[in-house]
């Protein structure tokens, strides 16, 4: 029987999310990749606990993360949820995502009312919880009207399923324009889960981290480390197999050359201050408080130990800052 340790909530910050009731931790847990069907149940348990005994209260999921069988990832989480998280899951922030091809045919992905409606309860189903606290459209859809969409997210937060309604992957017109739709029907609409990291700025450069700040809601950061692009592994060379999300792409545009060479010198200023690069990495992020939390992906315990770590140090200098930004514009 899991006892969670006491002390939980004393090292690892939580922040407030916008102007909402709503705190996250720092630093989240996503299950996108190796959470799943072909995962070892143990092992992933271990690293789920272990985060939650260090104040990781928040933990990702997505209605097709899983493979090979899509919804793998939210049914472990459920099984870790059933069978030793059940007694603090009013501590919990579990977040699920809607918009993805999860079936074949029209209904299979995307945001018509029918896809969220039947969408969420097979989450639920999934996840063995009453309801998600936050529950996510996971990207636009250009194919319906924003209002059907804004609306079905609303009923299923006064239907009980949800406690929270965010948005992931929408740019700045597509965000002021579904949160206005939110504010007429007083949805609780509270957060942007978007790909963000040193390497990958347009939330700063599109002006969306901007717009958030102005709406009063918070933004979640995934893909923080660039699928480990920016951590101790990839120092020495970038393997012909690696592999980065498509919202990071344009990072190679000039040539994985050029990015070892970046990588190299944020590692230097990472060591000046006494932190892995993964540790500066996740700081970095954090230092706008409308980042309310940084998604990791971890299925390691060391790893996860590491990263956490980068919470005791959040504060950069100018010169820090600008050195950075020279580095990745360079």
């Amino acid at each position: 029987m899991f006892i969670p340790a006491e002390k939980r909530y004393n090292d690892l910050p939580y922040r407030r999310v916008g102007k909402t009731g709503l705190r996250l931790p720092l630093i989240s847990l996503g299950l996108w990749q190796r959470f799943d069907s072909s995962a070892a149940y143990y092992d992933r348990k271990k690293v789920i606990l272990s985060a939650f005994n260090r104040g990781v209260f928040s933990f990702d999921c997505a209605d097709h993360y899983g493979t090979p069988e899509i919804g793998t990832a939210e049914k472990l989480l459920g099984d870790i949820l059933q069978d030793e998280l059940k007694p603090y899951r009013d501590e919990l922030v579990i977040t699920t995502k809607v918009g993805y091809r999860t079936i074949p045919g029209p209904y299979g992905h995307f945001l018509s009312r029918k896809t969220i409606m039947q969408s969420i309860d097979q989450s639920l189903q999934r996840l063995k919880t009453d309801y998600v606290d936050i529950y996510y459209a996971h990207r636009f859809d250009p194919q319906t009207d924003l209002a059907e969409t804004a609306t079905a997210l609303d009923n299923v937060v006064r239907q009980g399923k949800a406690l929270y309604i965010g948005i992931s992957n929408f740019d700045v017109q597509q965000t002021k324009a579904i949160s206005q739709l939110f504010k007429k029907m007083g949805t609780p609409f509270t957060v942007n889960q978007v790909s963000y990291n040193m390497l990958n700025q347009d939330v700063e450069k599109s002006g969306l981290l901007a717009a958030m700040k102005q709406e009063e809601k918070g933004l979640v950061a995934y893909g923080p480390l660039a699928e480990g692009l920016l951590s101790e592994r990839y120092l020495k060379e970038i393997s012909v197999t690696f592999k980065i999300h498509h919202t990071s792409q344009a990072v190679f545009a000039a040539g994985k050359e050029q990015v070892l060479y970046k990588l190299r010198k944020l590692n230097e200023l990472a060591q000046e201050r006494k932190q892995t690069l993964s540790q500066m990495a996740l700081a970095w992020l954090l230092r706008d408080e409308t980042v309310a939390s940084v998604i990791i992906g971890t299925t390691s315990l060391d790893h996860l130990t590491t990263d956490l770590a980068a919470a005791d140090n959040l504060s950069f200098s100018a010169a820090e800052l600008q050195r950075i930004n020279d580095i990745v514009t360079g």
